[in-house]
């Protein structure tokens, strides 16, 4: 059993916010996978396949981004799943536009929502696929930035960038976290 949640806030104004890249991703690959309807479940908006005959769940968390631990926490209880096993995708304003950037472990990075997860799973060691969402071009603070839409020339991108996301979550899917680590990492 895997599981991957995608991060993002709930609300018609957040939709294509750059906070809610990770949200943007699930959708991607749901449609790619052709999970079909979501059923509510864990706090969360949640799609069921299987891949190479594992079990897949796939999470749209519907707490606010700061409660994403909640959300994923329930889920990994009920299943009785690792930690090790759930993939966190969310944006991060530390990497330009368009990176992508898997790790097995490590801080939340001021990330509120991974800092919830990581909270709640009592460890760093939950591997999580960062998307560049790039940093505040002026004095708006990051707050702004981040509940911001993303502006023209990033919405033509944004298809590729969800394309190659998919790839990167698929890959981990397929081959584990160091392996899609070191693949994911020296092509995006």
């Amino acid at each position: 059993m895997k599981i991957v949640a995608g991060l993002g806030n709930p609300g018609p104004e957040y939709v294509f916010s750059r906070h809610n890249a990770g949200w943007l991703a699930v959708d991607h690959l749901v449609n790619r996978f052709s999970c079909g309807t979501p059923r509510m479940q864990f706090s969360s908006m949640a799609w069921s396949f299987f891949m190479n005959g594992e079990k897949i769940l796939i999470l749209k968390p519907l707490t606010y981004m700061n409660l994403s631990g909640k959300a994923v926490g329930e889920a990994v209880d009920y299943l009785s799943a690792d930690w090790e096993d759930v993939l966190v995708v969310y944006d991060d304003v530390a990497l330009p536009f368009g990176k992508l950037r898997m790790r097995s472990k490590g801080s939340a990075g001021g990330h509120k929502g991974l800092l919830s997860i990581l909270g709640r799973a009592g460890t760093l060691e939950v591997p999580r696929l960062r998307i560049g969402v790039g940093a505040a071009p002026d004095a708006r603070g990051i707050v702004s930035w981040v509940l911001g839409n993303f502006d023209k020339t990033e919405q033509n991108e944004l298809p590729s960038l969800l394309d190659s996301t998919a790839e990167a979550v698929e890959e981990w899917l397929s081959v584990g976290t160091e392996k899609a680590m070191n693949r994911v990492n020296a092509t995006h």
